[in-house]
């Protein structure tokens, strides 16, 4: 019996971490929880299981007994904010924050994972609307970017997760800079930029232009701003538009600039990963299949390719089209949706210490999680796939999803001795049932 198989050892030395954001409590898709679940399935080794209303890509957001989750809502065609009891599963609250649930067939208006900071929850649709509320669900405040700065000019589904970081909220557009398909300001200039809002009151406190040489597509963007600390000193990362940046918390002017992994401006060069940080480097994935960049950080002005520390070799299967890399155990982990390949890195050299191949036909674009000495990643169709960190072996292959799923891209998220899984039509908790509340 499978369930004779779990183990549910939870560690008592190190305290319950919670996933405040898309990429985890450090920005970098890593948790120091351990003690996880081995192994489980759709109906063992489970805290519960609950059907969500409609599909989406957003990444369960744990904080105490708190998960919330971004979905459509087929029934009613809008976007939901959902806050559900970590103990039971069941919702506390929901709120409809837009109307309609996609405009093409390859994503929806629910890719934008929610954020929190223990207070307040905020969610963020494609369809530019922004809103916050408490962790009770009352309605703090709600506003829609693209009213305030112009509809945008993207040919795809736009979509980028705020960051909450040092007390202010960060949103990035970087997307063409002229209308296409009938999309994009006819009345001004379509202009890419980075901005920080009052938590508390939604509130603008500034705008950050970012300028692009960038042509075309290759100007789109779907990446979130990641906070990093160098050397004592904080800066929000953006990777769009041909080039990373580096940006002042506290005024979002532009510290440096490199650029460009694109030199002779393909025009369909979209980006999707969003730049990693760790030992001293930030991490860049070119599209298409091209290398990964490992930046030096602390860089000042305009950094020409002496801040290259390395790139990866094509041949070894080391890129990245749509997947987040990983920091963890000190190292980089690049999966690849495009080469079928989830590859461990030493930052010093770049050298591939291992690498694999991802099991099944699916694809992989949800960005890997690592926890508990384990790289959790999942495919398209539902299938998690458990890899040991440190030899690159293959633990488990667990189906998750339903017959017809497809493209299910939402990171597996790891709080409190758990794991929380969404597929196109579930949400799981993975582990011990809580013990009840006071």
């Amino acid at each position: 019996m499978l369930t004779a198989l779990i183990g549910w050892a939870v560690s008592a030395e190190l305290p319950a971490a919670d996933w405040p954001q898309w990429r985890g409590p450090d920005f970098n898709g890593s948790s120091p929880e351990t003690g996880l679940p081995a192994v489980w399935s759709k109906t063992e080794g489970l805290a519960w299981s609950v059907p969500m209303p409609g599909p989406g890509a957003a990444t369960p957001i744990v904080w105490g007994d708190h998960v919330l989750v971004s979905s459509t809502d087929l029934a009613s065609q809008g976007i939901l904010a959902m806050c559900l009891d970590r103990r039971t599963g069941q919702v506390r609250w929901q709120q409809r924050i837009a109307e309609g649930i996609r405009r093409d067939n390859r994503s929806t208006f629910a890719s934008s994972s929610p954020v929190t900071d223990g207070q307040r929850a905020f969610f963020f649709s494609s369809t530019g609307d922004l809103a916050a509320f408490d962790m009770e669900g009352r309605k703090l405040w709600g506003r829609n970017i693209q009213a305030d700065y112009g509809p945008f000019a993207f040919l795809w589904t736009f979509s980028s997760t705020p960051a909450l970081f040092d007390g202010r909220l960060y949103v990035q557009v970087c997307q063409r800079d002229v209308p296409v398909s009938g999309r994009g300001r006819t009345d001004g200039p379509n202009e890419s930029y980075l901005m920080a809002l009052d938590p508390g009151t939604g509130k603008t406190l500034w705008r950050q232009i970012r300028p692009s040489d960038a042509v075309a597509e290759s100007r789109e963007a779907f990446t979130t701003p990641i906070p990093s600390v160098h050397g004592g000193a904080p800066e929000i990362l953006v990777a769009g538009g041909d080039c990373l940046t580096g940006h002042d918390p506290a005024t979002g002017q532009e510290r440096w600039r490199w650029g460009t992994w694109n030199p002779s401006r393909i025009s369909h060069w979209r980006l999707v990963p969003s730049p990693v940080a760790g030992a001293g480097l930030v991490l860049a994935c070119a599209p298409k299949g091209s290398p990964v960049y490992a930046i030096k950080a602390g860089g000042r002005g305009r950094l020409d390719d002496a801040a290259v520390a390395w790139k990866s070799d094509q041949q070894r299967a080391v890129s990245s089209d749509v997947p987040t890399p990983l920091f963890y155990q000190g190292d980089f982990f690049v999966l690849s949706d495009v080469r079928k390949a989830l590859s461990r890195i030493d930052p010093a050299t770049g050298r591939v210490k291992w690498s694999i191949e991802t099991p099944g036909r699916a694809k992989y674009e949800a960005s890997p999680t690592g926890a508990d000495r384990r790289i959790f990643l999942m495919s398209f169709d539902g299938t998690v796939v458990v890899v040991d960190a440190d030899r690159g072996a293959v633990l488990h292959v667990i189906p998750m999803g339903d017959p017809g799923d497809d493209m299910i891209r939402s990171t597996i998220s790891v709080a409190r001795g758990q794991l929380f899984i969404r597929t196109n039509q579930r949400l799981f908790c993975v582990g011990k049932s809580p013990l009840p509340g006071p």
